[in-house]
C-alpha cells in the first residue's frame, strides 16, 4: 500500500484507495488515505511553516524545482506507465505528459531565479522628493490544489511548482481515480531540503474537501476540473483567492485558404487523444462551407485511421475513458444527438470504457454534444458561410477556453484574437496546443485566473510596496 504524504513525511491512514485500470479493470494500487485528524495535522503544518517558507532564500526554491525536474526525468519511463495504469491513458500520451510535467518544474526553476522586486523612483513630483518605491510580490498563504483525473501528473505539476517557486506551502488533494502520480510526485519533493510542512498530498475523497476548502488557514483554492464543482468551490469561500481552470468546448475553424490536409490531420487527432478527456480537445469543427466537402472527405478517413484499444501499446493514439460510467455517458450522449436528427459520419460505438472515435454532422444547436462538454472523443462538424459565421459560432458558446483557426491570413489571424472570446486563440492549429509556459485560462464559464508557471505565480501572490524617504537620489 502506497503512502500519502502529510507535511513532507510519508503517513499511512485508516483507509485505503483502490486504484483500477479502465481497459481492463486490473487493480493497479492501493493507496493509504489519511484520518480527519492527519489532514487538520497536514493544515496546521502549513499555516506553521508559512513565514519559513516564504522566506526561503531564492537558490533553496530554485534547486528544489530543479531537482524534481531531474529526478522526474530520471523515472520518466517508470512514471509514465504509472500514468498509463491508472488512467488508461495510451502510453505514448503518458510518456508526454512526464515530459511536460519535467519542462514544468524546469521552468519554474528559472523563474524562481527571475524573481526580484521593481525600484520605483517616486520624486516624479515634488512633493515625493527623495522617495523611493521598492515594490515585491508576497505568497496569499498556503494554497489548496484540488487536481483532475486527466493530467495526474503534469496539472498537478502547474500548481506545486508555482507556490513552490514564490514559497507558499502547499496541500494537493488530487482526483480519488489517480492519486498514484501525484503520490510519486511526493516522493521526489521529499528528497528536497524544503522544510517540514512544504507540502503534503492528501488522497482523501471528494466529499471530504469541503472541510479543506473552508480551512481559512488556506487562502488560496486552486482547482482544476468541472465547472458546477468549481463555482460551487467560488461560492462557498467568496474571500477566498480562488483560481478556476475549467472546462469548455473548443472549437477549431477551417477556412477556405487552409492547408485541409494539415487541419484534417490535426483536428482528428487532437479530438481524440487523452480519449477527448481535455478541456481543449477539438469538440466544434467550424469548416468554410466552400471547403466543406473536401475538408470531411480527408478527416472522416484521419479519424478512422486512429488507433484505438490497448495503451500499452506503442501503437496506440485513443485509449479507453476513465471509468466505464463515463464512456457510458459519452455514448448515451452520441445517441441523444443522432435520435434528434445528427448525422454519424464515424464511430459512435463502445466496448468497456473504450469509445470509437466520433464525428458527427447536422447535429442540433442544443444537443449535448453541441453545447456542453463531451469530455470524450466525439466530434461535430458544422459548416458556415465565411468569416464573419465562423467567428459568430465559435462564440456562441458559454465556454471560452481556447480555439483554433486555420488560416494562412494575418489579418484573419489578428481578426481571431481580436473577437473571439476566449482565453487563447491558436492560428494555423488546433486549440488542444498548450505551451506549458504561457498563460493558460479561459473566460466565461471556463475559469477565473491563469496557469502557466509565471501566470500562477502572480495568482499566488499580492504585490507589497515599501517606500523609502529622505533618500538622495
Amino acid at each position: 500500500m502506497r503512502p500519502f504524504w502529510l507535511a513532507g513525511r510519508p503517513a499511512m491512514g485508516d483507509a485505503e484507495l483502490t486504484v483500477t485500470n479502465s481497459h481492463d479493470g486490473r487493480v493497479v494500487g492501493v493507496c493509504s488515505v489519511p484520518t480527519p485528524d492527519q489532514v487538520e495535522e497536514a493544515v496546521a503544518a502549513a499555516a506553521a511553516v508559512q513565514k519559513q517558507a516564504a522566506a526561503l532564500p531564492i537558490h533553496v526554491r530554485a534547486e528544489a524545482l530543479a531537482h524534481v525536474s531531474r529526478r522526474l526525468a530520471e523515472r520518466a519511463e517508470e512514471i509514465a506507465r504509472l500514468i498509463m495504469e491508472e488512467n488508461g491513458k495510451p502510453i505514448f500520451w503518458a510518456r508526454g505528459e512526464v515530459n511536460r510535467a519535467i519542462s514544468t518544474f524546469r521552468f519554474a526553476a528559472e523563474e524562481t531565479r527571475r524573481l526580484g522586486g521593481e525600484a520605483v523612483r517616486l520624486d516624479t513630483e515634488a512633493a515625493s522628493a527623495g522617495r523611493l518605491a521598492y515594490v515585491s510580490r508576497v505568497p496569499h498563504g498556503p494554497v489548496l490544489a484540488i487536481t483532475p483525473f486527466n493530467f495526474p501528473l503534469n496539472l498537478v505539476a502547474h500548481k506545486v511548482a508555482p507556490a513552490i517557486a514564490v514559497g507558499a506551502p502547499i496541500i494537493v488533494k488530487p482526483a480519488p481515480a489517480t492519486p498514484i502520480s501525484s503520490l510519486v510526485l511526493g516522493e521526489i519533493l521529499a528528497e528536497t531540503t524544503l522544510p517540514e510542512g512544504m507540502f503534503s498530498v492528501l488522497p482523501v475523497p471528494n466529499d471530504r474537501a469541503a472541510g479543506l476548502v473552508d480551512d481559512p488557514r488556506l487562502p488560496v483554492v486552486s482547482f482544476t476540473g468541472s465547472g458546477p464543482v468549481g463555482y460551487a468551490i467560488m461560492d462557498q469561500v467568496p474571500r477566498k483567492h480562488v483560481t478556476l481552470e475549467l472546462g469548455g468546448n473548443a472549437a477549431a475553424v477551417v477556412l477556405a485558404d487552409a492547408d485541409l490536409d494539415w487541419a484534417a490531420s490535426r483536428v482528428a487527432l487532437f479530438s481524440n487523444y487523452q480519449a477527448g478527456q481535455s478541456c481543449i480537445a477539438v469538440q466544434r469543427v467550424i469548416v468554410e462551407a466552400s471547403v466543406r466537402e473536401d475538408f470531411v472527405a480527408r478527416l472522416v478517413p484521419a479519424v478512422e485511421a486512429l488507433v484505438t484499444g490497448d495503451p500499452t501499446d506503442d501503437r496506440t493514439q485513443v485509449g479507453p475513458l476513465v471509468s466505464v460510467e463515463a464512456a457510458e455517458r459519452v455514448e448515451q450522449w452520441v445517441k441523444e444527438a443522432v435520435a434528434a436528427g445528427a448525422r454519424l459520419l464515424a464511430g459512435g460505438t463502445r466496448d468497456g470504457a473504450t469509445v470509437a472515435p466520433t464525428v458527427l454532422a447536422d447535429v442540433p444547436h442544443d444537443a449535448k454534444v453541441s453545447c456542453e462538454e463531451v469530455f470524450g472523443p466525439v466530434m461535430i462538424v458544422q459548416s458556415v458561410p465565411g468569416v464573419d459565421e465562423a467567428f459568430a459560432a465559435v462564440n456562441d458558446s458559454k465556454y471560452g477556453l481556447q480555439a483554433g483557426v486555420f488560416t494562412r491570413n494575418l489579418d484573419i489571424a489578428f481578426r481571431a484574437n481580436r473577437e473571439l472570446e476566449v482565453g487563447g486563440v491558436i492560428i494555423g492549429d488546433v486549440p488542444s496546443y498548450r505551451a506549458d509556459q504561457m498563460p493558460y485560462g479561459g473566460v466565461k464559464d471556463s475559469g477565473v485566473g491563469r496557469e502557466g508557471v509565471r501566470s500562477a505565480m502572480a495568482d499566488f501572490t499580492y504585490e507589497k510596496v515599501m517606500v523609502l524617504t529622505g533618500l538622495s537620489l
